[in-house]
């Protein structure tokens, strides 16, 4: 008999291998989502299949087996490490008598409980409406009427009609908002760069060790635990480098594989600062046996919001968990490609510093002549 426990709610997670690498971590990666989302797991079921059934994405014998395990538990939620189609979470929904989300619907509320500024709980709220406009599974509109909404309803309009009319005022609405925040952040963008002071924003996988090492560079506090998507808004310090003068360090949201399309989208204004940093910091979590999995999905992303261009120093982050020294990483010419650190001892930290300051100064004078660098960085699979 499961333990039932007091808090989050109790769900069941369904994961099932198609030949992939990278099962394994994949569902190791659910679990963490979902303790990071604050559920209690109560089981997981776990198959094999050449492709998902139209259906209910696992086979008939899997979804009774799902519902079996719901049942004995009394579960409320299943999760699914995956994206199922609308029609395939309403058939699993009726099959389990339960509700059932994706992996996409995990991260999204992940998002939501996480966001701390104004605008990204817009850019969540943007997300999650996104999603939830190819579904209108559970109704929304009655809440809205709930509150006074009388003459909502158009002239012979149906109720899934009327929902979709109110999301797609809302969707546009928060566009609206969104878009008059990036715009001062691109005003903003400008008055530095018009001063001449060159910006490095931290990328890299979730729970790689951003914010940690954000806060041994900068000396704030900024949030960092251990737990995936610890931080979602941007923040922004000054440091000073020697030779270089003062820099703007961000630190941001970490990527992770197979994001939401929707979040990558709504985050879109906040992510343009690192499409337009002088340097990307790529921060790689060097104890994890998936990282060069994690180094593909990091660049995946970057790409898709136009930052594959900017100079990349990968920096091999939790020296303290794997005992290699710290120490630094160069070409056959010389060119630094990696830093090896250890945000959380402080071993490395003068070792990127100086890195930071060689690839700065290197920069500063490409931009000054006009002409490439033979030092500037490339970043390189290790």
């Amino acid at each position: 008999m499961f333990e039932r426990h007091e808090g989050g709610e109790r769900v069941i997670l369904v994961a099932l291998d198609f030949g992939t690498p990278d099962f394994a971590e994949s569902v190791a990666e659910l679990r963490l989502l979902s303790q990071g989302a604050g559920l209690d797991i109560l089981g997981e079921v776990q198959g094999k299949r050449s492709r998902p059934d139209a259906a209910l994405f696992v086979g008939s014998g899997k979804a009774d087996e799902i519902a079996a395990l719901v049942a004995a538990t009394d579960a409320d939620v299943v999760i699914f490490n995956h994206e199922l189609s609308p029609a395939q979470e309403r058939n699993l929904e009726r099959r389990l008598h339960c509700r059932v989300i994706d992996r996409t619907s995990l991260i999204l509320d992940i998002f939501a409980r996480r966001a701390q500024s104004a605008e990204g709980k817009l850019q969540v709220e943007l997300a999650q409406l996104q999603h939830l406009s190819t579904r209108l599974v559970r109704g929304w509109t009655h809440l809205e009427r709930q509150r006074g909404g009388v003459g909502m309803r158009g002239p012979g309009e149906k109720q899934l009609e009327t929902d979709r009319r109110l999301l797609g005022v809302r969707v546009k609405a928060l566009r609206e908002r969104l878009a008059k925040l990036g715009k001062q952040r691109r005003t903003q963008r400008r008055s530095r760069s018009r001063q001449q002071v060159l910006s490095v924003a931290l990328v890299g996988y979730t729970n790689a060790g951003k914010s940690t090492l954000f806060n041994a560079l900068t000396r704030s506090g900024a949030y960092a635990a251990d737990q995936l998507f610890a931080t979602l808004d941007t923040t922004t310090r000054k440091i000073y480098l020697p030779r270089v003068g003062e820099v703007v360090l961000s630190d941001t949201v970490g990527f992770i594989t197979r994001l939401p399309h929707d979040l990558v989208a709504a985050f879109r204004a906040t992510l343009e600062a690192t499409a337009e940093a002088d340097l990307l910091l790529h921060v790689i979590d060097s104890a994890s046996a998936g990282r060069e999995r994690q180094i593909e999905a990091v660049d995946k992303v970057l790409a898709e919001i136009g930052a594959d261009a900017v100079p990349q120093l990968r920096v091999y982050n939790k020296l303290d968990l794997t005992g290699v020294a710290a120490g630094v990483g160069r070409d056959e010419y010389g060119k630094l490609q990696s830093v090896y650190v250890s945000a959380q001892t402080g071993a490395g930290l003068e070792l990127l510093r100086d890195a930071l300051s060689e690839i700065l100064l290197a920069s500063r004078a490409q931009d000054v002549t006009g002409s490439p660098d033979e030092t500037s960085p490339q970043p390189i699979s290790e």
